[in-house]
């Protein structure tokens, strides 16, 4: 059973960075399939950016049209730890944030499929204010 633990939320202003971190635990396999959603009041949940590995010890990554250029995930496999730096946050960036995991595996086809994703953490809280 794998279990995920989000941190870094918090409150910033227009234009401000912050960096999420979501802590993995319960892995028994180096392959780990991740990704960040987040869900705005009133909106549906969506995609912000997926990592998979390429190879044992190395990940490709995708990112939303909304994100790209201003948010970067990555992660250190040695550490369990799924990140997304977020530079440049607009109001619109305003949302609980979740990390999720995925046992089936995701690619750059997938990663936005939610249904790929069995595990998911209770989210961390970012809001932007001008």
């Amino acid at each position: 059973q794998v279990h995920l633990v989000e941190s870094g939320g918090g409150s910033v202003q227009t234009g401000g960075s912050l960096q999420l971190a979501c802590t993995a635990s319960g892995y028994t396999t180096p392959w780990k399939y991740m990704a960040w959603f987040r869900q705005a009041p009133g909106k549906e949940r969506e995609e912000v950016a997926g990592v998979w590995p390429t190879s044992l010890d190395r990940f490709s990554a995708a990112h939303a049209d909304s994100v790209k250029g201003r948010f970067s995930a990555s992660v250190d496999n040695g550490k369990n730890v799924l990140y997304l730096q977020m530079n440049g946050l607009k109001a619109e960036d305003t949302a609980m944030y979740y990390c999720a995991a995925s046992s089936v595996g995701i690619s750059d086809n997938s990663w936005r499929d939610q249904q790929r994703y069995n595990y998911w953490g209770q989210g961390t809280q970012v809001t932007v204010s001008s």
